[in-house]
Formats: C-alpha cells, sequence, structure tokens
C-alpha cells in the first residue's frame, strides 16, 4: 500500500545550510552511499549512470579527434614515480603504498597510481623510435586514489573515477594545440550538454599542476557562488621525456625529445551539476545526460485505458529515442511527483482520464515547474523541442548567476569585503608575483581561479602591491 512505500524525505534547505543540502541530495536522490572504508565512497545506480553518460559523451568526443583507449597497471614502482622531481613531490602527500604481496615483504614499495604520467613514459620509452610512431593519442578510463584527509561525495572521494588523456608529439606547436583542443572538448561537454557556464584559462605558476609548464583549466561557479575547477588540460614541454629518456629519430635523422600532455576530467563533475542546478527540491539534471529524460506518470490509473495509454506513451517515445520510463506503483501521484523531482527528471509526462479524452498529456519541467499541454499526435516533435528547452534554461540560470557574481576590484580589501558579503568571482589586475598571490590567500581569503584567455585591462596596478601589473586575474573562494 502507498502509505508502506518509503515517502519522499525533506532535505534541507540550501539556503539554510548549503553543504547539508548538498549531502542530502546525494544521498536522497539515491546516488551514492558511504562505505565501511573511510574517504570512500559507493556510486549507486543512478549516481553510475549519469557518469555513464558523461562518459559516453567525452568517449566520442575523444574518438573523434583520434584518440585511443589503453589500460595501464593500478600499481607505480617508486622508483619509476621519483623520475620526474617535481611530479613526485606535488603527489607525495597523497600517496597510498603497497608493501606486502602476499605474505611477502615486496622488493620495492609500489604506489596506487595517483595519476598515470610515468606509466605512460614508462611505456613510450620502449616503443617510441622514429617520427612515424608520433604522435601517440591516448586516453584511459580508470579510477585513482589519493588520501585526501578530508572528504566529500562527489568532490573528494580517495578513490574517484575519472579519465586521463596522455599524448605524445613531435614539436612543442603540435602539443600546445592538443592541450588547448582538449580544453575545448571539456568546455564544450560543460556548457553544451552539462548546461555549466565556464571560464576558461590558464593556471598561475603556484596552482599549476606538478610537472607541467601550463595548465589550461575551465572555472564554474556553483549555486552558493563558490568556484569549481571542472577540467584541465596540462603542457609538459620535454620534461617527462627527458626524464624518462623517451627519444625517437625525427626527419633528419637526428635523436630528439617529443613533447607530451595530459588531461582530464573526473566524478567530480557530478558534484558540480548538483551545485549548479540543484533546488531545494533536490536534483535538477541536464536532459542530456539525465539517465531518466522523461518519466510518465498515470492519472488515476484504476480506471480504465490509462495504464495502456501511458505504456503506449513510453514505447513511442523510446522509439523516438527518448530515456524514458513509467511509474505505475501504487504510490500517490503526489509522491511520485515528488519522488522523479527529488532525482531531477528533466519532463514529466501526466496522463489521466480527462487527457485522453482530448486527445493531450500534460508536460512538467523540472528546472522551472512550468506546465504545458501537448497533443498526442505531436508527442515524438515536442519532447525532444522541450528537453532542448529545458537545457536553455538551465544554462541560461547558471549563466546569470555566474554573471550577477562576477565583479571588479582594485584593492584587496574590495576583494575581501565582496568575497564576504556576495561571493563570487572578483577580477583584478595582478604583477604575477607569487608573493602577491599568497597575500591575496591570507588578507581576503581567495585563491587564483585562473588566467582568462579573455583579458580585460582593468588598470595598470597589480591588486595588491602597486607595481606594474602584467595580467587580469579570476579568485575566489573554490571547492
Amino acid at each position: 500500500m502507498a502509505n508502506e512505500k518509503k515517502q519522499v524525505e525533506q532535505i534541507t534547505d540550501m539556503e539554510v545550510d548549503f553543504a547539508k543540502w548538498y549531502t542530502d541530495v546525494c544521498k536522497k536522490a539515491e546516488l551514492i552511499e558511504y562505505s565501511s572504508v573511510k574517504g570512500f565512497f559507493i556510486l549507486r545506480p543512478y549516481g553510475y549512470a549519469i557518469w555513464e553518460n558523461i562518459q559516453t559523451e567525452l568517449d566520442r568526443r575523444f574518438k573523434e579527434a583520434g584518440h585511443e583507449n589503453v589500460y595501464m597497471p593500478m600499481l607505480i614502482p617508486e622508483s619509476l614515480l621519483q623520475k620526474e622531481a617535481d611530479h613526485v613531490e606535488g603527489f607525495a602527500p597523497e600517496c597510498a603504498w603497497v608493501t606486502m604481496g602476499g605474505s611477502e615483504e615486496l622488493e620495492e614499495k609500489m604506489c596506487v597510481r595517483p595519476t598515470s604520467e610515468t606509466l605512460f613514459c614508462d611505456h613510450w620509452s620502449k616503443v617510441v623510435q622514429s617520427w612515424r610512431d608520433l604522435p601517440k593519442l591516448y586516453n584511459q578510463w580508470c579510477s585513482v586514489l589519493r588520501w585526501e584527509k578530508t572528504t566529500r561525495p562527489f568532490l573528494r572521494h580517495r578513490e574517484f573515477l575519472w579519465q586521463e588523456g596522455h599524448t605524445l608529439h613531435a614539436t612543442a606547436e603540435e602539443a600546445m594545440a592538443e592541450t588547448e583542443q582538449q580544453l575545448e572538448v571539456y568546455a564544450d561537454l560543460c556548457e553544451n550538454v552539462l548546461a555549466m557556464p565556464v571560464v576558461r584559462g590558464v593556471k598561475t605558476e603556484k596552482e599549476k599542476f606538478a610537472g607541467a609548464e601550463y595548465t589550461y583549466t575551465i572555472e564554474c561557479m556553483m549555486h552558493d557562488t563558490k568556484a569549481l575547477q571542472s577540467g584541465t588540460s596540462h603542457y609538459f614541454g620535454d620534461g617527462f621525456a627527458r626524464a624518462f629518456n623517451i627519444t625517437y629519430t625525427d626527419k633528419n635523422n637526428q635523436q630528439v625529445c617529443p613533447h607530451q600532455t595530459s588531461w582530464g576530467l573526473s566524478t567530480r563533475i557530478i558534484g558540480g551539476i548538483i551545485m549548479t542546478h540543484g533546488d531545494n527540491n533536490g536534483l535538477v539534471l541536464p536532459p542530456r545526460i539525465a539517465p531518466i529524460q522523461v518519466i510518465v506518470i498515470p492519472i488515476a490509473q484504476h480506471k480504465a485505458g490509462v495504464s495502456e495509454r501511458a505504456r503506449e506513451l513510453v514505447e513511442r517515445l523510446k522509439a523516438a529515442g527518448i530515456r524514458v520510463k513509467a511509474d505505475f506503483s501504487d504510490n500517490s501521484p503526489g509522491w511520485k511527483f515528488a519522488e522523479y523531482e527529488m532525482k531531477g527528471v528533466p519532463l514529466r509526462i501526466e496522463i489521466g482520464p480527462r487527457d485522453i479524452e482530448n486527445n493531450q498529456c500534460v508536460a512538467v519541467r523540472r528546472d522551472n515547474g512550468e506546465k504545458l499541454t501537448v497533443a498526442l499526435e505531436e508527442l515524438e516533435e515536442r519532447v525532444p523541442q522541450l528537453l532542448d528547452v529545458v537545457h536553455k534554461g538551465m544554462f541560461g540560470k547558471a549563466k546569470k548567476n555566474m554573471e550577477t557574481h562576477t565583479f571588479t576590484a582594485s584593492t584587496v580589501e574590495e576583494v575581501k569585503e565582496i568575497i564576504e558579503t556576495k561571493g563570487g568571482f572578483v577580477k583584478t589586475m595582478w604583477c604575477g608575483d607569487t608573493e602577491c598571490e599568497l597575500a591575496m590567500k591570507e588578507r581576503a581569503g581567495v585563491s587564483s581561479r585562473c588566467i582568462p584567455f579573455e583579458q580585460e585591462n582593468l588598470g595598470d596596478k597589480c591588486v595588491v602591491c602597486d607595481k606594474p601589473a602584467k595580467t587580469m586575474v579570476y579568485w575566489g573562494v573554490a571547492y
């Protein structure tokens, strides 16, 4: 009976406690569960399905650009990891080590991969010999392990799923073009699939990836106006190649080192989706990665013909390529509405006896609650259109949030006041010195998010030291 079924539980309002709201949504939308191992999480089927859809979108884009999927070992010998000094220093605090194999102590301890640059380099040192072997355009789907001190669902796991692309090129120009291309792939995914507007830019020297010459990033703004680094692409130059003795014979019969990139996006992006689009009723999922794009709810399903017509709508939408399901349980319609709102299903279709008489159904948008009447003969045409409208509405709302909470400042005090009273991104001029970057963290509580590709001249002086400014920077508080 309905009163014996699971009722939709109330979640904390985001205005009351955003962190608690976020955790409530993760659990009550059945995305994730805590495991018995501290810092490790279980991705439940609905949460994993979101990742599968993201994976499908990215994998297609990678392969269209000529990349091939490979798989590297999970364990990295300590001696291999230490070949690139900056890289190992950057990851040392997060490394987990295996020292026993069965009942025997290992001759050399093994690191559970926090990332796989060293494994790819070791492989390439054995198989790359000639300019004809280049480029190498590889991608790996796997999990990695980083021993984070503080963990949160999706945002920081000790073990998390991701893809890591690794490429090798004959010239610096080719490698830089690859780095920029892959960042744009991530930006395209965020904006045109996940409905998340981004700021594209390059990380400062302090914030770049360990061992990289340049790190490019896309930064997104969450509903609470904090930043989330949502995808990064790194240019390594030939530093790793030299450390791992990767050389090849070029067209002039000279021995030279190739140039390398890596780039990655992880399940952390699901946390970004939740915090960009969610509301006090739960998830709001972008239609293009929602596991269920349309939920059909029969109204007064005990009446003749209602369930049959609802099943007919499901089959028609499936044939049109829509991810759709219907709920024929004995829970009340109100319960079902709340359940699928919690799960963020983009579009709800209601059909009851009166709708059948009028040869129509009612469509309800999850993003804004708008109700529309759809003629049944137009179903296959109208539903995809409505899903596109939902995507555009979600993107527009998120972009407005970013634009409304992006400010400019000319002093550290202004930055501090903006962050404490409004939050968001603050744009300032900067001299480029790390000391000034550290001072911003200490005095205003912000970190540099990126040096945006789209530069603005906001003045001639650094916001911290008043010396001549070199560039404009986005600052903010980040997850």
